[in-house]
């Protein structure tokens, strides 16, 4: 009788989880982002197709444009080398931000990839060959342990080791950029404070007299999708704005700038 009373019990606790998991997926789905339709012509004038989102934390509110391309994934490309880091870091195949990874000589397109790295460089120039050789060095099974570790995207790496982040087998949306980079503003992350800190300050691209912006940008283009992406946060004094934008890029199209126009809008950054 004990023991039959013990797997009810258990039984009991797995149907509670379950629900709790739906309740917290419904809540999730449930979120109120605004539309803003004044931000369309941000994306018209450029000639292109995407969507933006953003949680600002100075009022609580949340804001999007083209909230059904928001909630489809897209490949992450380079923008995956921000969690890529945290894997990078706890698999001890980066030690920290003075670790000089040398070039392998092999002369490429982009003239900032042509040359030893540093983790701060590597996210400056968004040299894929590094990330590459962090890839293959870590390994396919403890990749996707960390996908699953860090809940990023579909999960999915699909054939290639050193290249699942570009080539369309991992997946992620505008609205899972956003949680994710929540999650690392606070170390909130299930990877060491201190591997947190140093790749949020990796990641800052500029600073004002009141405000940072931590951010990362990432360009895909295959034969079946091509897609640029911004994504990250800024800080101000009053709470920290987060935003994940993506879009098509025939010609080559500029996703930052309209991001930019989109924070100055929120007044996160002055006008210019």
């Amino acid at each position: 009788m004990k023991t039959a009373g013990c797997a009810g019990a258990s039984r009991a606790l797995i149907i509670v989880a379950v629900v709790v998991v739906f309740a917290t997926a419904a809540l999730a789905a449930d979120e109120t982002w605004s539309p803003r339709p004044d931000w369309e012509r941000y994306f018209k004038d450029a000639g292109v197709v995407g969507t933006i989102v953003v949680a600002d934390e100075r009022d609580g509110a949340r804001y999007g444009w083209n909230i059904e391309r928001a909630a489809t994934r897209f490949s992450p490309a380079s923008t995956f080398k921000v969690p890529h880091l945290l894997f990078a870091l706890d698999a001890g195949v980066a030690r920290d931000e003075f670790q000089v990874f040398p070039w392998d000589g092999t002369s490429r397109d982009i003239a900032g990839w042509n040359a030893d790295q540093t983790l701060r460089s590597s996210l400056r120039y968004s040299v894929v060959w590094l990330y590459q050789e962090f890839a293959r060095a870590i390994g396919r099974e403890r990749e996707r342990e960390y996908l699953a570790k860090g809940d990023y995207g579909n999960r999915v790496i699909g054939d290639g080791v050193d290249t699942f982040w570009l080539d369309g087998s991992l997946r992620i949306s505008a609205f899972e950029q956003v949680a994710f980079l929540q999650k690392l503003y606070r170390n909130q992350l299930p990877f060491a404070v201190e591997h947190q800190r140093l790749v949020k300050d990796l990641m800052i691209n500029e600073a004002g007299r009141d405000w940072i912006l931590r951010a990362k940008t990432g360009r895909q283009a295959t034969a079946d999708e091509s897609v640029g992406w911004w994504v990250g946060w800024v800080e101000t004094p009053q709470g920290a704005v987060f935003f994940a934008l993506n879009m098509t890029m025939p010609g080559g199209a500029a996703d930052a700038p309209i991001g930019r126009a989109v924070l100055r809008d929120l007044g996160v950054f002055p006008q210019p």
